[in-house]
């Protein structure tokens, strides 16, 4: 679990990470995105279309790109090659927040059981901070479309995030202690929840199009998968049979890119 003092040294290390790139006389994008977030977690049913939509939120961030086809040195292109006109690097500091319940069969309005009601008093909160580096690869040349030879440019991306999540866990159920098993779902362990903050790795992986809105300007649509690499980022690790899976979530991005070289 990273500290304050922690995530402060990560960001100075990514800050300086940047810096270098900088020297080498690449040229720079910056960029703000938003949209809704779905999280797939141990809340709900899988494939419950209800629970894979209600478990739902927002994320916002801002990116910034390492373009290797332009050199700020001297305001003209790179010497060509296949990676330069193909490539960019992009790196982001985004946050995440998700409300979560349990949706599905288990807590159909008909069920009057006790592990019913555990489960429909059971409630939480995913909230989470990233800050992570993806690779970008534009099946088009990154040349051509920065000259209106084009006005869409389609990539596929691929990277890690350093994720710290902070779970809000809560119910209704009983006396509302979470730290009392009583108060969950019997069928669970004692230790399936915990609001403990947790960070680690995750893997992101992206589709998504650029629209060429102005000389120094880009429009950007981005589908996200994330994939956390522990499965404590929404509180809840029920260790059941059925819990085949991390937690993980989809992103859609609305994006705004300023090219600053």
């Amino acid at each position: 679990m990273l500290n304050p003092k922690q995530l402060v040294l990560l960001i100075c290390l990514f800050a300086t990470a940047q810096t270098t790139f900088s020297q080498l006389g690449f040229s720079h994008e910056i960029g703000a995105i938003a949209g809704p977030v779905e999280f797939r977690s141990d809340f709900g049913e899988r494939l419950n279309e209800k629970n894979n939509f209600g478990n739902s939120g927002y994320g916002i961030g801002i990116i910034h790109y390492l373009n290797f086809a332009y050199s700020a040195d001297c305001n003209c292109y790179t010497t060509y090659n296949y990676f330069n006109d193909h490539f960019k690097l992009r790196n982001e500091i985004s946050y995440n927040k998700s409300q979560l319940e349990h949706h599905g069969e288990w807590v159909a309005p008909y069920r009057n059981t006790p592990e019913a009601n555990q489960l429909r008093a059971h409630t939480g909160v995913a909230e989470n901070f990233d800050i992570g580096t993806q690779l970008e690869f534009f099946p088009r040349s990154i040349r051509d479309f920065q000259g209106f030879a084009y006005r869409f440019a389609p990539f596929i991306s691929l990277g890690v995030h350093y994720t710290y999540s902070t779970p809000e866990v809560s119910t209704t159920y009983g006396n509302g202690d979470i730290t009392d098993p009583a108060n969950f779902y019997s069928y669970w362990q004692p230790d399936s929840v915990s609001n403990e903050a947790k960070s680690g790795w995750s893997l992101v992986t992206s589709v998504g199009v650029r629209y060429k809105l102005g000389v120094l300007s880009d429009l950007m649509l981005d589908l996200r998968w994330q994939y956390y690499g522990h499965d404590w980022v929404d509180g809840l690790n029920h260790q059941l049979t059925s819990n085949k899976y991390n937690d993980w979530l989809l992103w859609l991005n609305f994006g705004y890119i300023y090219y600053l070289d």
